[in-house]
């Protein structure tokens, strides 16, 4: 018998489930390549990346780093949130300039200060819905969404009792004004491309 089988059984025994658990079953799983793989209210979600996700990433990411070292940005890696068994790997993550991976190298929510999600088919209520919540109740100062099939970015603002009391819609190809937030650049949207 593996760690791993002693530490399924165990969970199965005590009916605990734990994001640490669920995470040692996907590293055991054959996810295929291409494919982004998250915790959501404990539900697992694979979604592919594509083509227009990955440009609309890559596109932030090269904006952010004209002002942010690249060790502050991450992509695709677990940070867990607020709620039943949220950990996500979001698309874009800016951390505080102070943040530091805990014992087991993770980084901590209340280290974020930005999240981008770029909208896929399949996972897009997630972004809209708990995510959504998770970012807020964590208090991550500014969430933004690209969504493709809108041709839209929704940029959410100002978290408070679990809601983002700002929100702010911009077509693909205006600026995204994040001068007074936390962020404090521009974002330009004119190379997002559209699905």
């Amino acid at each position: 018998m593996t760690v791993l089988d002693d530490r399924i059984e165990m969970a199965e025994h005590n009916g605990e489930l734990t994001l640490d658990t669920m995470f040692e079953w996907l590293e055991q799983m054959p996810v295929p390549e291409g494919f982004k793989v998250e915790i959501v209210e404990g539900a697992i979600f694979m979604s592919p990346q594509r083509d227009t996700h990955w440009e609309i990433i890559l596109d932030i990411i090269e904006q952010l780093r004209t002002a942010y070292p690249r060790k502050r940005l991450k992509s695709d890696v677990r940070i867990d949130y607020p709620g039943h068994l949220n950990g996500f790997s979001t698309d874009v993550t800016l951390v505080s300039r102070d943040a530091v991976q805990d014992s087991k190298g993770q980084w901590s929510c209340e280290d974020v200060e930005f999240v981008a999600e770029v909208i896929s088919k399949g996972t897009a209520a997630n972004d809209y819905g708990p995510k959504k919540t998770a970012y807020a109740t964590a208090e991550v100062p500014v969430y933004l969404i690209a969504d493709p099939y809108q041709g839209k970015c929704h940029l959410y603002r100002n978290p408070k009792q679990g809601e983002y009391v700002i929100e702010t819609t911009v077509p693909f190809g205006y600026e995204l004004d994040l001068t007074d937030t936390v962020v404090g650049l521009t974002l330009k949207t004119d190379e997002f491309p559209r699905d």
